[in-house]
């Protein structure tokens, strides 16, 4: 065929083409003409772009499904003809452009409500539908609240299916979307084979299979955790790839795009990890080939934070270095941020206003009670306490000296003994991780409360390897305050161990495992077994926002072998398997606030006090503070559950509800289907009870062992992660060493400088807020439901959170309260909400607590 004759052959066909159009839109125009606009459906539809990529435009097309009127031949809603998305109308805020684009639906007489739409990309980038809102000829406005990336239909095959914000138990969806909502459930789980691409929304399980890296030598290899008796854990999403071999940062681990943090985010979180790592990226860094030496005086590690090294370098280096990690298109995102870094640590808050405070063990036997680790304290009932291992050694008439008079026994009767415990878990451990520059303890520490409820150290029990030929024995020693034959220094040196124990059990068990860890099987079965429509879908998602991205993260370079915990915590590669042998003792229903406390003889049970527990005295701020978050979001759920549920019967016979519980128990944290402890879910207080524990578990408990890492771990003498010398004995040479110089010995002890600076950088990257966070009390949107009620009730959850504040305040300010500030002044905040922030400052703000694991 000759060019010409090809050339007139497309013109026929555009033609042909145009003609149809023009017949298409005078028909839809006589019909309109015929009923005037009555049987319009307006919408219009926002989208947020990606930096460089284009709106879709006309390339993308949707269509409405009736929620009113069934297609016999589908058994599901009627649905329109397609419109295109048109008029666009762009704006700019935040560095992010959002497009809000208009559609016209003709449809027929009698459509009825819109109650789901279907979206078909047909453009060559996906971009982010945050919502979509339609207005029916009777002027009936339907909100669809999306926020969720749409795919090419050339990599997906099929268009994406969004419902409307009105929520539906299964047994109440209007028979129009019955169909509709089976379906889009199926397709959500998977048939659990093949590796998963960007684009596949597929949610299924996985073990942690992929912590080891093998390629790189026997030294890396790590136990799976998860799926056996020995090694129990808790399930991770599915990705069916293979666990890289090379050891490289993987920044696009496959994580279900609705799952993924936003580019914005995601931009702010390297930008912020590249600043705060940017330490050892300097050319000075160079220098030193990893510098493993050692503090030389306690000035030498304030310099880290001090003016001095305040070079802001251009972020050639760096960039350089981030491109090789980083996936193309997320470093077109995020190469603005990297501009400029300014390595500079900020002051960390313990020696801000006092730098000797931290020494203090007032303040020591503080940070128990309101610092990073709040929730491994209990008062000990019995002594030696039951149920233990081994023998204590400390004696009783060493310490009752120290007890305003009272015997031990007497003491312990007033519930005024304290034990920090961190002892029979750690031993079975110690000989393992005793390696080059490790040198572990297990400890225990017994403390009295005193008459203005501060805590007083009576005793640390410290038990170590012996010498190395020495295979079996474990050492033990005790160490007392004061003591006249003994120096002060010396009781220090215990300090640091105990200190070291607590900074790796916060960072695997209180951190990571009970809050990350848990709740990523939750999230998995709500998106696999709970509809969009489903009322607790609603009320849980925003509690979700971000965590699988996050933990998928932590698994490329925080928690795996050879990664950053592994490097800066003295239980080394054995980091996570300590943490698989801890989820043994793990229980869902004793992570309700009340029911912890209780445990840990830290508050009595009270059924008639709506909290649940009374604290058995007033100044331990994480629990006073907790109990009355705890009481407001029990509240909110409370309210929440009322107004779809009527009675028992309707938690019983919800077969989606049954259906999450199950797979929870026996697939999610399936190593555990055999425990007595999980409710049964047959009522509405069991519902109730366990949507409480979980938005509890993923905003509170985890912003206060979250948020107050840098203001204490910050500064390393404070809360050193590992210690390189064990306490010296008297009449050994390190003895002598240590009467020589006590501030040399405490020094050498601590980690190194390369791994005292990347613990820094860790601890200031977590505990930064990035500036999208959404705040408990708050939502991302305003049409997140439609319903009146419940948004009632939410505003009525907004005030008491705001009251709570105003009560935090006043505690930090009452001079009888000593543990809400200590020596070191400060003010505990890590559990005041910030429930009114609009536009949040990003950064270090020790407050906040937002909706979910985000960081």
């Amino acid at each position: 065929m000759d060019s010409h004759h090809h050339h007139h052959h497309l013109c026929y066909n555009m033609q042909e083409c145009l003609n149809a159009i023009q017949n298409k839109i005078s028909d839809c125009n006589s019909l309109q003409d015929r009923h005037g606009s009555r049987y319009l459906i307006n919408g219009k539809v926002v989208i947020e772009h990606s930096p460089g990529l284009s709106g879709p435009g006309k390339s993308a097309s949707v269509q409405v499904y009736s929620s009113t009127v069934i297609d016999p031949n589908t058994m599901k809603g009627k649905l329109s003809g397609k419109a295109c998305l048109k008029k666009g109308k762009s704006s700019k805020k935040d560095g992010t452009k959002t497009t809000v684009y208009k559609i016209k639906l003709h449809v027929e007489p009698g459509f009825g409500n819109p109650g789901a739409f279907l979206i078909e990309n047909n453009h060559k980038h996906r971009f982010f539908l945050q919502s979509a809102t339609l207005v029916t000829p009777e002027n009936k406005v339907i909100h669809f609240d999306c926020r969720s990336w749409v795919y090419p239909i050339k990599d997906t095959n099929t268009s994406r299916l969004f419902f409307s914000n009105t929520c539906y138990l299964p047994s109440k969806t209007p028979a129009c979307l019955v169909e509709l909502r089976k379906e889009e459930l199926e397709s959500l789980r998977g048939d659990g084979t093949g590796e998963r691409k960007e684009w596949d929304r597929i949610y299924d399980y996985a073990l942690y299979d992929d912590l080891g890296n093998p390629g790189k030598g026997p030294d890396h290899v790590r136990p799976v955790l998860g799926g056996s008796r020995s090694r129990p854990y808790p399930r991770r999403g599915r990705t069916g790839r293979p666990a890289t071999k090379n050891g490289t940062i993987n920044l696009d681990t496959y994580v279900p795009p609705d799952e993924r943090c936003s580019p914005k985010k995601l931009s702010e979180f390297i930008a912020n990890a590249i600043q705060a790592t940017a330490y050892f990226h300097l050319p000075e860094a160079k220098s030193l080939p990893r510098d493993s030496s050692s503090f030389e005086s306690f000035g030498d590690i304030r310099d880290l934070y001090s003016n001095n090294r305040r070079q802001a370098m251009r972020g050639k280096s760096v960039t350089e270095k981030v491109k090789k990690f980083v996936p193309a298109q997320l470093f077109k995102d995020v190469t603005h941020v990297i501009e400029e870094v300014d390595i500079k640590f900020p002051l960390p808050q313990i020696i801000r206003a006092n730098q000797f405070a931290w020494k203090l063990d007032e303040e020591f036997g503080r940070q128990m009670l309101a610092g990073t680790n709040p929730t491994r304290i209990h008062c000990l009932r019995e002594f030696p306490p039951r149920g233990t291992l081994t023998e204590s050694h400390i004696e009783q008439s060493d310490i009752e000296h120290n007890l305003d008079g009272l015997s031990f026994e007497q003491a312990m009767k007033q519930w005024r003994i304290y034990v920090l415990d961190h002892h029979d878990y750690l031993l079975p451990f110690l000989r393992k991780m005793y390696s080059e520059g490790v040198r572990p303890c297990a400890s225990r520490t017994l403390l009295f409360l005193r008459n203005d409820a501060t805590l007083k150290p009576l005793a640390i029990e410290l038990s170590y390897p012996g010498s190395s030929n020495n295979v079996d024995g474990m050492k033990t020693m005790v160490l007392l305050p004061e003591k006249e034959d003994i120096p002060q220094a010396l009781w220090q040196l215990a300090k640091a161990h105990v200190a070291a124990n607590d900074s790796a059990y916060h960072q695997l068990i209180s951190h990571w495992l009970h809050t990350h860890a848990v709740v990523e099987p939750f999230i998995i079965a709500t998106r696999r077994q709970l509809s969009v429509m489903h009322p607790v879908h609603r009320l849980l998602d925003p509690h979700f926002k971000d965590t699988m991205h996050i933990n998928a993260l932590a698994r490329t370079v925080l928690i795996n072998a050879g990664g950053i915990l592994e490097k800066t915590l003295f239980t080394g590669k054995f980091s996570m398997e300590l943490s698989s042998e801890l989820y043994k003792q793990w229980r869902f229903d004793e992570q309700a606030l009340p029911s912890d406390l209780i445990k840990r003889c830290m508050a009595l049970e009270e059924s008639e006090n709506p909290r649940g527990a009374l604290m058995l005295f007033q100044d331990y701020p994480y629990g006073l503070d907790g109990l009355d978050i705890w009481l407001a979001i029990q509240t909110w759920v409370g309210d929440f559950c009322d107004i779809f549920y009527e009675d028992d019967p309707s938690v019983k016979s919800d077969t989606e509800i049954q259906a999450w519980w199950s797979e929870i128990r026996n697939v999610g944290h399936g190593d555990k289907r055999k425990e007595q402890w999980w409710c049964q879910m047959t009522t509405k207080a069991d519902l109730k009870r366990t949507l409480t524990t979980l938005v509890w578990i993923a905003s509170a408990l985890h912003a206060s062992v979250n948020f107050g890492q840098y203001s204490y771990a910050g500064y390393p003498p404070n809360r050193p992660s590992r210690c390189r010398k064990f306490v010296p004995e008297e009449g050994t040479m390190e003895f002598a060493e240590f009467l020589k110089d006590p501030d040399k010995y405490f020094l050498n002890m601590l980690s190194d400088r390369f791994e005292a600076s990347l613990g820094i950088a860790l601890m200031e990257v977590l505990s930064r807020h990035t500036s999208e966070e959404v705040y408990l009390g708050q939502r991302a949107t305003s049409e997140w439901i439609d319903n009146k009620q419940v948004k009632q009730r939410f505003e009525k959850f907004n005030k008491s959170l705001r009251e709570i504040e105003k009560q935090i305040m006043e505690r930090n300010g009452d001079p009888e309260l000593m543990n809400r500030r200590g020596p070191a002044k400060v003010p505990y905040k890590l559990l005041y909400p910030d429930a009114t922030k609009v536009d949040t400052p990003a950064g270090i703000t020790a407050k906040g607590i937002p909706n979910s694991i985000s960081i």
